[in-house]
């Protein structure tokens, strides 16, 4: 039997769409623009590190050794996971706003430490951007389940999916926005200093000021945020916190009142029948949450650690994909800084066809179709693509096909987003009670985090040529990119089936997901939140 519903909490969830909403997700979309700057930048820098630092006399230019390359690009994805589980614990324990203004502090910090990198060795260059890196992924973290479960909290349920999926779309725009950043330092030096080929000058085609590209495009994540650290620290605390989990309805009533301008009243017996209801004090490693949420957690937890296996190989590697198929001219007829615009090139166009409307697409429909429905959706299309680039790749790799490759890999970039990419991070903060809210959500993304991981370092050693001549400096040989792409598809197909787990939140308030408002839970009563019939 459902118990009425806090008052504070009906008006937040039959609010109309007001100005606090909109603003709400230009503060917390801020800091997903530059996590998602942050996390994808380095892919367009590594190859300058490599001619810069580890340069070698040889027919290719210098690259960074395995060990390292694997580092610089995975080690912020270890700090996100990192991040996420601290910062989503403690968002429960202290309080959404309290913890909000120290993630985007350590993020702008970080961001121009990464640029700073102390030296010029290559051990302490190297050593010095790992562990900024490391820091920087930390406060990203962070900003996961706390973005996400502030706006979950803020919304109406009518359009509650579509405002966090906006927040997330936030990152389309960082990516894009790394890509032109790149695209506008790279010209403008190469301009300014017009180095030759690698082919006709080894060793002046990395002009000394390449040095100064990579920091400058890594220090630029850091502006979006440090703007939006003022309103973050202007946000009252949710009131879904305020209410449930702090237990105190009056302070909830006032700030909700300020935000939804109506009067709205305390009902502080209410809370305080609320906070002595036993039956809601379950913890999370209890049996009883393990029989409410607990396939809900697995289910959020395997379709996001699948998905990102592949969403972030294909993002932190499209450069060797594109340069697999001719997309991106061979690094020996290319100087350093040119090379990054190449490289930025390809990636910006990506962006703009097929990653950023993605997000978008998932904005307008994800009320519409539901959650289940797009993410069913995304997965089966990002399976089909993958095999369709991986199963015929040497027709793909012929000059005259180059494009349609191009525009199927772009495909499953559109789909990730219009798909499991956008609802994997909005599902886990719907289902779960206030009080674990943050922390099940922290959980969901670290797990898609060690899938980033997996994909980083795996998808690194993977995609090299069978054929020794043709492996990047260091690498052992791989499986090649054609059945690196099957086992993408593999995983794809994974995800598909683990969906089926995640339950359907669109039209339901927050309460009803939960369970919070049930004063008579039954044994069977999660069995009506599933997506399809046990």
């Amino acid at each position: 039997m459902a118990r009425e519903q806090l008052q504070v909490l009906s008006a937040l969830d039959s609010a109309k769409t007001q100005l606090y909403h909109f603003t709400a997700i230009i503060i917390a979309g801020m800091g997903f623009f530059t996590d998602a700057y942050d996390l994808f930048a380095i892919s367009l820098v590594t190859r300058l590190l490599g001619r810069i630092y580890y340069f070698k006399d040889g027919e290719k230019p210098g690259t960074l050794p395995p060990g390292v390359a694997s580092s610089v690009t995975g080690v912020a994805l270890v700090g996100t996971l990192c991040g996420q589980l601290f910062f989503g614990w403690l968002g429960d324990k202290m309080g959404r706003k309290r913890v909000y203004g120290m993630t985007l502090a350590l993020m702008v910090i970080c961001s121009l430490a990464s640029g700073l990198s102390f030296g010029n060795e290559p051990k302490g260059v190297m050593a010095t951007l790992c562990f900024f890196r490391f820091w920087l992924g930390f406060g990203i973290g962070g900003d996961y389940p706390l973005s996400a479960t502030i706006m979950s909290e803020y919304a109406n349920k009518k359009t509650r999916g579509a405002f966090i999926a906006a927040v997330f779309a936030m990152q389309g725009f960082g990516i894009l926005a790394s890509g032109i950043v790149a695209l506008i330092v790279s010209s403008s030096f190469d301009h300014a200093f017009n180095a030759p080929a690698y082919r006709s000058n080894k060793l002046d085609s990395t002009a000394p000021q390449a040095d100064y590209v990579w920091r400058i495009i890594l220090m630029f994540g850091a502006i979006p945020a440090a703007l939006t650290y003022y309103w973050r620290m202007k946000m009252p605390e949710t009131a879904r916190y305020t209410a449930l989990v702090a237990k105190n309805a009056k302070q909830a009533a006032q700030d909700m009142a300020r935000v939804l301008q109506v009067e709205i009243e305390a009902e502080e017996q209410k809370v305080e029948k609320i906070a002595h209801d036993t039956r809601n004090s379950f913890g999370l490693f209890s049996k009883e949450f393990a029989r409410r949420h607990g396939l809900h957690l697995l289910g959020t937890t395997s379709t996001w650690f699948l998905l990102d296996i592949a969403f972030y190989s294909n993002n932190l590697f499209q450069k060797d994909v594109l340069s697999g198929i001719g997309w991106i001219p061979p690094a020996n007829t290319m100087n350093a800084i040119g090379e990054v615009y190449r490289v930025a090139k390809a990636q910006t166009l990506i962006a703009i066809f097929s990653t950023v409307p993605g997000y978008w697409f998932t904005v307008f429909f994800i009320d519409r179709m539901g959650r289940f429905a797009i993410q069913l959706m995304g997965f089966f299309f990002m399976t089909v693509f993958m095999f369709a680039l991986a199963i015929p790749y040497h027709h793909w790799t012929q000059h005259e096909n180059r494009i349609g490759f191009v525009v199927m890999y772009s495909l499953t970039f559109f789909f990730a987003n219009f798909g499991p990419n956008s609802t994997t991070f909005v599902v886990p903060a719907e289902i779960f009670p206030a009080r674990l809210r943050s922390t099940c959500h922290g959980i969901s993304a670290a797990a898609g985090k060690a899938g980033a991981i997996v994909g980083a370092y795996g998808f690194l050693y993977a995609s090299q040529s069978t054929d020794p001549k043709k492996t990047d400096a260091g690498y052992p040989t791989g499986i090649g990119i054609r059945y690196t792409l099957i086992i993408l598809g593999v995983v794809n197909a994974l995800g598909l089936l683990f969906t089926f787990l995640v339950p359907e939140p669109n039209g339901k308030s927050l309460e009803e997901m939960s369970g919070e408002n049930e004063e008579d839970i039954e044994p069977t009563a999660n069995t009506t939140n599933r997506t399809v019939p046990v």
